[in-house]
């Protein structure tokens, strides 16, 4: 094949120049995540698990009994659980992506913006490591499992997935340029988790405070995500799988706009 006009012999593309880039950071980042701490692989299925052993009893202690309309609870607040998580560590994890990865910006070749795809595609993929892990955990236990609808499953999977990504490319710049900004989302995340419908089923609450929770992107993805593992689930009134993507596209979009704009900034940090 001919060489471009002008172009030195050799010479790499834009895109083989920023996917040497990622592959190198992703597997500096992959071995620091799963062989620098010892207890990584732990925390990472030990979280959920207790999160979910605990709400299973506090629930059943308050109330017993089925609590979600076709869905069994446990698997209902294991798939709720791990998609929030995906969205959550997406936005903590490229939060800190920047100033993590502050030295390799004396390479030209590496933007703020590399380390925190890089962060995401790697928890992502962690995490959807960790999801199959418990799928197959439960259906050995005799859970309801399996899903109805795999190919749904995976769409919201993925879904959720991009919406971390568009979170943390936004909450990277913010935090990184007001430091203050980063201990007000870490202090959101618990609330937020509540609010998104993870351990309660927002059908259950008034139709006047359901509106303003569905401003809340998160549970669109979520309720899509259990809808796929029971076919006859009663998704929340307004679930719109539409709206989820319009406000991930512009989240992605903005995050993008301001990593450019503040480039210079954010190596200097």
């Amino acid at each position: 094949m001919a060489n471009v006009k002008g172009a030195p012999k050799g010479a790499r593309t834009p895109w083989q120049v920023t996917r040497s880039v990622w592959y190198a950071m992703f597997m500096r980042e992959a071995l620091s995540r799963t062989m620098a701490d010892r207890m990584g692989w732990f925390w990472m299925i030990f979280e959920p698990v207790a999160f979910i052993g605990i709400m299973v009893s506090v629930r059943s202690f308050i109330r017993g009994g089925r609590l979600v309309v076709n869905a069994e609870f446990i698997p209902w607040l294991i798939a709720g659980l791990m998609g929030f998580m995906l969205v959550r560590e997406g936005m903590l994890r490229g939060m800190g992506a920047i100033e993590g990865n502050s030295s390799l910006f004396a390479y030209r070749q590496v933007q703020p913006v590399d380390p925190v795809i890089v962060r995401v595609f790697l928890e992502g993929a962690l995490r959807s490591l960790v999801f199959l892990i418990f799928i197959g955990g439960g259906l050995m236990l005799g859970l309801d499992m399996y899903p109805d609808n795999a190919v749904r499953v995976m769409g919201a999977w993925l879904s959720l997935w991009s919406l971390g990504l568009g979170l943390g490319l936004f909450t990277s710049v913010a935090a990184t340029l007001v430091p203050e900004i980063g201990k007000v989302i870490r202090m959101f995340s618990l609330p937020l988790m509540i609010l998104s419908g993870v351990i309660i089923p927002l059908n259950s609450l008034p139709h006047w405070l359901l509106k303003y929770l569905m401003l809340n992107p998160i549970p669109h993805g979520l309720e899509v995500l259990r809808l796929g593992f029971f076919e006859n689930y009663q998704v929340v009134h307004g679930t719109s799988m539409l709206y989820f993507w319009l406000f991930t596209l512009t989240t992605i979009t903005l995050g993008l706009l301001m990593h450019l704009r503040f480039v210079d900034r954010l190596k200097a940090k």
